[in-house]
C-alpha cells in the first residue's frame, strides 16, 4: 500500500487494539492492565537479551523496550494507557509493508528474468543469441484450479488466500501465481527471517510483504498482527498468509492449522457489514502447492526427527540462506523439466462454505444460503467471541479439506512411499523412529521383483483416489506406467540434495538417504496409500534382501 495509506492503517490499528485492550482489561481483574504489559515488555527485554543481532534495527528496539521497563515501574493508570498506545505504535509500525505500484510492476517483471539468468549457464553472448528460447519461470509452474471463479470472487469482494507452506520458494511462487492468474497485488505476511534472507529480500521488501515476528510471543504483538491483517481486509486488500504458520516439517499437508489470522476473515466481514461497505464479503481461497523437490527438506526432515526440533519453531540457517543452493536447486528444476504444481481451490465462506459462481455461500445441499445470517442478533451484525472461534474452527477444518483434495501426487511422492512401504516390511517396524534405525546403510531392494510391484499398487492406488476426487495426480501420473514413473522420480532423487535420496546400481535401487524417503513419502500420507504399499511390499517379498 502507498505512504499515505500506510499511515492511516497503522491508525486504526493503534486505535482498535488500544480500545479492545482497554474494554477488556476494564472487565478483567485488577491491575490487568499493568500485567499485559508487562508480560510484553518481559518477553521483549528476554528475546534481545537472547538475540546476538546488534544490527541498528534490533538496537532501536533494545532502547525501546528499555525504556518501556523504566516507565512501567512507577506508572499510574494514565501512564499505563499511554504507554500500551507507545507499544501498540511500535510494533504497528515494524510490521506494516510498504508497496509502491511501480516496483511492484518492476519486481514481478524481474521474477522471470531473474531465474531465466540463474538457471542459464550459457556465455552472455549466447544468452542474448538465445533469449527467445530460455526457459522462462511461466514453462515450470502449473497454475491449476478454480481460476475463473478465484478471479470472479475478486470482482465480488476481497480475497484471503492461504496456501500450504513446503518452502521459503512458496511466496515467490504464489505471489507470481497471483499475478500470472490475473489478481492484483496482495498483501501478505511473511517471516521475519525472509527480510534478511539473501535471496529472497529483494522481493520480501518489494511485493507487498508485511512482517511476521514469531519469535514474538506476547499477546499484544499478537492482537496487533491479527487487527493489522483485518484493517486491510476492510480496506479491499486483498491477503495472502500460510495458516500453517511455519513450513511444513515432514512433508505433509498441514491439517493442523493456526486459527488467529484465519478468523480475521471473519472479523472483516462483520466489520464490514456494520459499516454497510458496498460488497462487504471476504472470500477464502485455500492453494495447493506440490514440489517434486523442496529445497529445505533436508534440514526440516532433521528437525522434525529431532526430540528437540519440535519446538525448533524457526529456522534461520538452512539451505535456503544460501543462494548457491538457491541457484542450484532452481537450475535442477529446470533441467529436468520439473513442474512446481499450484492448485487454486474453490472459495470458501469465512464459515468454510463453498460458493458458487456469483459469489453465494452454499450450504452440504448446494442450498444458496445467506451468511449474513449467521453472525445478526436482533437483526444486527454483532462480533461474538465465542461464537466466532467455532466458525473459525468450521472454516479450518474446510480449508484442509480442501488442501487434502487439491494435493497433487508427483512421482516423487509415489517412488518415496513405495520404498517406504518396501524399508517397513524388511525392518518388520511400522513406527518411524524404529525403522529409521534399523535401516542399514544402502539398504538395496531389486528393481522388477520388488520396486516395480510397489510402485504400480501405489500408483494404481493414486489414480483411484484421483478419479473419487479424494486428490489429485500429476498428469504424467494418469499416462505412466511403473517402469517409467519410477525413472522419472529417480532422475529427481539423484540431483540437488547433497545425499541423493535414491539411485539406481544395476538391477537394484539403492535407498541411500533414507529421512528423505520419509519426507517425500509424507506427501501423500493419510490417505491410506501406506498399507497398500506395506502389503503390495510383502507381496513383492520385499523382506527378502
Amino acid at each position: 500500500m502507498r505512504p499515505e495509506e500506510s499511515r492511516s492503517v497503522v491508525e486504526e490499528v493503534v486505535r482498535r487494539v488500544q480500545a479492545d485492550t482497554l474494554t477488556a482489561c476494564r472487565g478483567a481483574r485488577p491491575g490487568a492492565l499493568e500485567s499485559l504489559i508487562n508480560d510484553a515488555v518481559y518477553h521483549e527485554n528476554e528475546r534481545l537479551r537472547r538475540s546476538r543481532d546488534r544490527s541498528r534495527e534490533a538496537n532501536a528496539e533494545r532502547s525501546f523496550w528499555r525504556g518501556a521497563q523504566h516507565r512501567l515501574q512507577r506508572a499510574s493508570e494514565v501512564d499505563l494507557i499511554a504507554l500500551l498506545g507507545d507499544i501498540t505504535r511500535f510494533h504497528s509500525e515494524e510490521i506494516v509493508g510498504k508497496f509502491d505500484p511501480a516496483v511492484y510492476r518492476f519486481t514481478i517483471s524481474t521474477i522471470p528474468w531473474i531465474f531465466t539468468v540463474a538457471l542459464n549457464t550459457a556465455s552472455p553472448r549466447r544468452m542474448l543469441a538465445d533469449l527467445p528460447r530460455l526457459p522462462r519461470i511461466q514453462h515450470n509452474l502449473r497454475i491449476q484450479g478454480e481460476l475463473d471463479l478465484v478471479r470472479r470472487m475478486d470482482d465480488l469482494g476481497t480475497i484471503l488466500l492461504v496456501p500450504t507452506h513446503s518452502s521459503h520458494l512458496d511466496s515467490v511462487t504464489v505471489g507470481w501465481s497471483a499475478f500470472d492468474v490475473g489478481l492484483p497485488p496482495m498483501t501478505y505476511g511473511a517471516g521475519l527471517n525472509l527480510f534478511t534472507n539473501p535471496v529472497l529480500s529483494f522481493f520480501m521488501h518489494n511485493l507487498g510483504s508485511y512482517r511476521v515476528d514469531r519469535k514474538k510471543k506476547h499477546e499484544l504483538y499478537k492482537d496487533v498482527l491479527k487487527t493489522y491483517a483485518t484493517v486491510t481486509l476492510e480496506r479491499g486488500y486483498d491477503n495472502l498468509f500460510f495458516p500453517g504458520g511455519t513450513r511444513s516439517r515432514n512433508g505433509a499437508i498441514e491439517r493442523r492449522l493456526k486459527l488467529g489470522l484465519l478468523g480475521t476473515g471473519l472479523t472483516a466481514f462483520v466489520n464490514n457489514l456494520r459499516r454497510d461497505k458496498p460488497k462487504p464479503n471476504i472470500y477464502v481461497i485455500p492453494c495447493c502447492v506440490s514440489y517434486h523437490l523442496v529445497l529445505e527438506a533436508e534440514t526440516l526432515i532433521e528437525d522434525y526427527l529431532k526430540e528437540e526440533g519440535k519446538s525448533r519453531y524457526i529456522i534461520e540457517d538452512d539451505e535456503a540462506s544460501s543462494p548457491r543452493k538457491w541457484w542450484k536447486f532452481i537450475r535442477n528444476l529446470w533441467q529436468l523439466h520439473s513442474e512446481i504444481v499450484i492448485t487454486y481451490s474453490r472459495p470458501l465462506d469465512p464459515f468454510g462454505n463453498p460458493v458458487d459462481e456469483e459469489g453465494r455461500s452454499l450450504d452440504r445441499r448446494g442450498r444458496t444460503v445467506d451468511p449474513r445470517q449467521f453472525v445478526l442478533r436482533h437483526g444486527d451484525p454483532v462480533h461474538d467471541v465465542q461464537r466466532d472461534a467455532e466458525y473459525t474452527k468450521d472454516l479450518g477444518q474446510a480449508v484442509v479439506e480442501s488442501y487434502l483434495r487439491d494435493n497433487t501426487a508427483l512421482t516423487t511422492h509415489v517412488l518415496a512411499t513405495a520404498l517406504l512401504g518396501l524399508l517397513r516390511v524388511r525392518t518388520g517396524q511400522s513406527d518411524v523412529y524404529r525403522l529409521l534405525r534399523l535401516v542399514r546403510p544402502a539398504e538395496s531392494f531389486r528393481l522388477r521383483e520388488q520396486v516395480y510391484p510397489v510402485v504400480a499398487a501405489v500408483l494404481d492406488g493414486v489414480r483411484r483416489r484421483a478419479a473419487a476426487g479424494r486428490m489429485r495426480a500429476a498428469d504424467e501420473l494418469a499416462r505412466a506406467d511403473a517402469e517409467a514413473v519410477t525413472a522419472r522420480a529417480l532422475s529427481h532423487f539423484a540431483t540437488y540434495h547433497q545425499e541423493p535420496v535414491a539411485v539406481r546400481s544395476g538391477a537394484d535401487v539403492v535407498v541411500r538417504n533414507k529421512n528423505l524417503v520419509l519426507y517425500y513419502h509424507g506427501r501423500i500420507s493419510g490417505y491410506g496409500l501406506d498399507d497398500e504399499a506395506a502389503a503390495a511390499a510383502a507381496a513383492a517379498g520385499g523382506g527378502q534382501s
